[in-house]
């Protein structure tokens, strides 16, 4: 992991920013179209449009984080929180892509993602719950 995408703005994408900093990292930052002048975007050594300011044409739209990962030659993206943060199908597909997922394994987020079973599975490890 060298260039890292982060598909979020606001104060998350600055703290991963400083701390991707910390760990010698290069980073990218996204930006909607309004949000061209934000701080975390003057912040970045690198930014990219990703889209208009509705989320799902933008920082939803994983065909669009891949495609910014690919112009950028970002080879790792960070959701952040919210957003795409337990998105499995990201972490699949960034999986495809060769781009690697910062967050849990796709696995886990899927099964998350199913209470029931989730519940199942740390009952079955002899969690209490």
């Amino acid at each position: 992991m060298e260039k890292v995408l982060i598909a979020n703005r606001g104060e998350i994408a600055l703290r991963i920013l400083e701390a991707a900093r910390e760990e010698g990292l290069s980073t990218v930052a996204v930006f909607s179209e309004p949000e061209r002048g934000a701080l975390h975007v003057r912040e970045a050594p690198e930014a990219v449009c990703i889209g208009p300011a509705d989320p799902a044409r933008s920082y939803l739209s994983i065909p669009t984080l891949m495609a910014a990962c690919e112009v950028t030659g970002a080879d790792a993206l960070h959701p952040g929180y919210g957003f795409l943060s337990e998105s499995a199908e990201l972490a699949e597909i960034c999986a495809a892509h060769g781009i690697t997922f910062v967050g849990p394994p796709q696995e886990v987020l899927r099964l998350c993602g199913d209470k029931v079973a989730a519940k199942e599975r740390v009952a079955h490890a002899g969690v209490p719950v």
